[in-house]
């Protein structure tokens, strides 16, 4: 059994943030650079992969919650999250291979319906790792604190596998860019030798890792029910108000960057260097973030992330406005390197808040469903993803953009307004609903946990 408020061990926190290392690769290279290949490499439209794009994140958001309530319910012994984090590794393989390795002799129609095929695949057994995995970080430990450092290991795993997927897409770059490069050829390859590593950690984690019987099989059976508690949930109820409007300004971050290196900046071989330079700052400032979360508290640390996030790439918007490529690459490595550090902070902080919401609900209703409350929000963070991303498309599609083409400065001024005014506004509404909204801080968890355990031993004493 996992003591409360005990301090994880090493290897518990290593083995729990090591398959994030993959699917941070995978992530990363499906959000920035899917788009791309499709349009560049595999000649799809933009619409249609904005539409694509759109309709698998909000299938992937509807499927979250089917994976979260399952995993909640699962009672096999070898555990309610590990089993589906191994049987996970399957899908995962033949979802990403497919995305990057379509059968060159399909065009038009039948090329499209392969990578809507294939994308959502990829998505939907991406998300039976993602839901137990994330829900399994909130059990490994109930202290306040800890489950900062366990999200913030998470985290640098993550970022660690999306450094090492700026790698890949500086190989494919440079591909595209080579006359009698073979893109696709390479992309296979890739994708290979990414879901053998991914696999391999997948079972190097479910190996090491334990979870606490005593959570097991203390969820409601009616499913409506449980994702109406979560509604109920107060906190809860402002916190899936925050995700929605902050991801509706970070989704085109990821999927624009390759456009506004190439188009805008017109300078697409610093495209790897300007991620890493968000990537870098975000892994590294999280043994910052940690403490200082102690001693200014995690909600006003995340209220800070989210409004430094918006003026990150809110500074970009200028771009466009200036003469020279070196200018234009010194904002925007300042913007990457400024929006990494926050990313730090929000991605160490965020689920180990969301981790304090799932205990005030055992509260409320004596129930442990975290499955359940991870998918529902995953659920907010990517039907907020798939209707920016269709956006994106559209606005890619009727603002006269052109592939591999100098674009007009319509088309950058709509590319510009998307990547910078756009998380600028949300990302400040998000900061400020937080700030003003969010009531469950240090002490209000203490309390609650504190009746939880009253009410456990009263009942031990009746019984």
């Amino acid at each position: 059994m996992i003591e409360k408020n005990a301090k994880a061990p090493l290897g518990t926190t290593i083995s729990y943030g090591m398959p994030a290392i993959g699917a941070g690769y995978m992530y990363l290279l499906m959000s920035l650079y899917v788009m791309k290949f499709s349009t560049d490499v595999l000649l799809i439209a933009p619409a249609v992969m904005g539409v694509i794009f759109s309709i698998s994140r909000i299938w992937d958001a509807i499927s979250d919650p089917i994976a979260g309530y399952l995993s909640d319910r699962t009672t096999i012994k070898f555990g309610r999250r590990r089993t589906w984090m191994l049987l996970s590794f399957i899908p995962i393989a033949f979802g990403f291979l497919a995305v990057f390795s379509p059968p060159e002799s399909m065009q038009g129609q039948s090329l499209d319906l392969w990578m809507m095929v294939a994308i959502l695949s990829f998505y939907s057994a991406i998300t039976l790792f993602n839901v137990p995995h994330m829900a399994l970080g909130a059990e490994l430990s109930e202290d306040y604190h800890e489950r900062t450092r366990l999200f913030g290991v998470r985290h640098i795993g993550f970022t660690l596998g999306s450094i090492l997927s700026l790698v890949s897409m500086s190989l494919l770059i440079s591909e595209e860019n080579n006359p009698t490069g073979n893109v696709r050829e390479l992309a296979s390859n890739l994708a290979i030798f990414a879901v053998a590593v991914m696999s391999l950690m997948i079972f190097f984690s479910v190996s090491r890792l334990k979870e606490n019987p005593d959570f097991q099989n203390r969820v409601n059976k009616n499913p409506f029910k449980a994702f109406r508690d979560i509604w109920v949930n107060p906190h809860a109820r402002i916190l899936i108000i925050v995700l929605f409007i902050e991801n509706l300004g970070g989704a085109v971050i990821g999927v624009l960057t390759l456009y506004v290196t190439q188009y805008i900046v017109e300078a697409p071989a610093w495209a790897p260097l300007i991620i890493f330079a968000y990537m870098l700052p975000s892994a590294l400032s999280v043994p910052l973030w940690i403490p200082l979360s102690r001693k200014f508290g995690k909600i006003r640390l995340w209220v800070f992330s989210l409004a430094l996030t918006g003026i990150s790439f809110g500074g970009i918007f200028i771009i466009p406005f200036l003469d020279s490529v070196s200018e234009r690459l010194i904002v925007m490595f300042l913007g990457a390197a400024l929006g990494g550090m926050a990313a730090g902070c929000g991605g160490a902080i965020g689920p180990s808040v969301k981790g304090d919401v799932i205990d005030y609900d055992e509260y409320l209703t004596g129930e442990r469903k975290e499955g359940s409350y991870f998918a529902a929000l995953n659920f907010v963070f990517k039907s907020a993803t798939g209707i920016m991303l269709l956006v994106t498309g559209f606005v890619l599609q009727f603002s006269g953009f052109i592939p591999n083409q100098p674009q007009t400065m319509e088309v950058k001024i709509a590319l510009i307004s998307l990547y910078g005014l756009v998380p600028l506004v949300f990302y400040s509404l998000g900061a400020y609903l937080l700030y003003k909204k969010f009531t469950f801080g240090e002490k209000e968890h203490a309390a609650i946990k504190q009746q939880i355990q009253d009410r456990v031993q009263k009942n031990r004493a009746l019984n």
